[in-house]
């Protein structure tokens, strides 16, 4: 596979989704990023704004499993991960694997369940496999977890803390639909629903095998001192109690250069970053003080307007 392949299959994919999600093609491609540098997702909205709908297009066009948990307080980690049952007429355990072994899993209102049965998650996010009863099972590849949670209701929920947080690489809001969107969609849902014809236009190797050709894509130093600076100025004191980590770095590096490649280059440019900074920082960013105005958001926007951008000399 070859980089202008990885923009085909981004750009199919991309393509196939919008025939169900309409005018989301920016968030399905930071999705699709978040895929192929093997990252996951935190859908934070408020309801009806198509979460589940979207991470159930993207599972149909890539032909591969997929797996919704709905997340209440009584949900328990084995809901997810998976159980081992006594055979009586074996005398032995047996491991029933839970909906966590699959290739697209819907975490739905993740912050509704306990904080015991959210970390069951932490181990599938970081190491892609899951461990019970000192045995290991690795995950298939590709692994996304597409995460949701309301952040406007908050009775009854458990927000999740920063070190969770950390573990997505990217967080997105979808938003409302604009006057012209909203009559699009109402003609496209007026007759049936189209997710119930939507076709795969890619396998879940095609997937697994671009991944493994983005870890070749180029940053420059000058693109890695940039992106070290973002960082290092988000982690002002006077401004932020907590900033991003070496792990936030790394992933920034990484979905830029999984980004480059669904735009055709083996390489990455500035612009790259500035796309990503927000979704990928923001965050892992926690603000110092309730008199300060900015949300993290508009912190990392903030860095961005004033640090000096990298140029190619000519």
């Amino acid at each position: 596979m070859q980089y202008a392949q990885i923009a085909q299959l981004a750009a199919r994919l991309n393509e196939n989704v919008s025939r169900v999600i309409v005018g989301k093609e920016k968030e399905t491609e930071l999705i699709l990023t978040a895929m192929l540098s093997g990252g996951h997702v935190l859908l934070e909205d408020v309801p009806g704004t198509g979460k589940t709908t979207l991470a159930k297009s993207l599972a149909r066009s890539l032909s591969c499993r997929f797996a919704r948990v709905q997340f209440t307080p009584d949900l328990l980690p084995a809901d997810i991960t998976g159980m081992r049952v006594y055979n009586q007429k074996e005398g032995s355990f047996t491991f029933i694997k839970g909906p966590a072994f699959t290739n697209i899993l819907l975490a739905d209102e993740i912050n509704r369940a306990t904080p015991r049965t959210q970390s069951a998650l932490l181990e599938c996010m970081e190491e892609k496999q899951i461990t019970e009863g000192g045995v290991t099972y690795p995950l298939d590849r590709p692994f996304l977890v597409i995460a949701t949670q309301n952040p406007v209701e908050t009775q009854g929920t458990f927000p999740l803390p920063e070190a969770q947080l950390d573990r997505f690489l990217i967080r997105l809001s979808l938003g409302y639909p604009t006057q012209e969107e909203a009559i699009r969609l109402m003609q496209r849902f007026i007759a049936s629903h189209p997710l119930t014809g939507l076709a795969a236009v890619a396998e879940a190797d095609d997937v697994a095998e671009a991944s493994r050709l983005i870890m070749t894509c180029r940053v420059s130093e000058d693109v890695m001192r940039y992106m070290a600076a973002l960082c290092e100025a988000a982690r002002d004191p006077d401004k932020v109690r907590l900033g991003p980590s070496p792990r936030a770095l790394l992933a920034l590096m990484r979905a830029c250069q999984a980004l480059a490649a669904i735009r055709g280059r083996d390489y990455v440019i500035p612009d790259d970053v500035k796309t990503l900074a927000v979704p990928v920082l923001a965050h892992r960013v926690v603000l110092r003080g309730i008199s300060y105005q900015l949300t993290s958001e508009d912190f990392i926007r903030e860095l961005l307007g004033r640090l000096p951008v990298p140029t190619e000399e000519r």
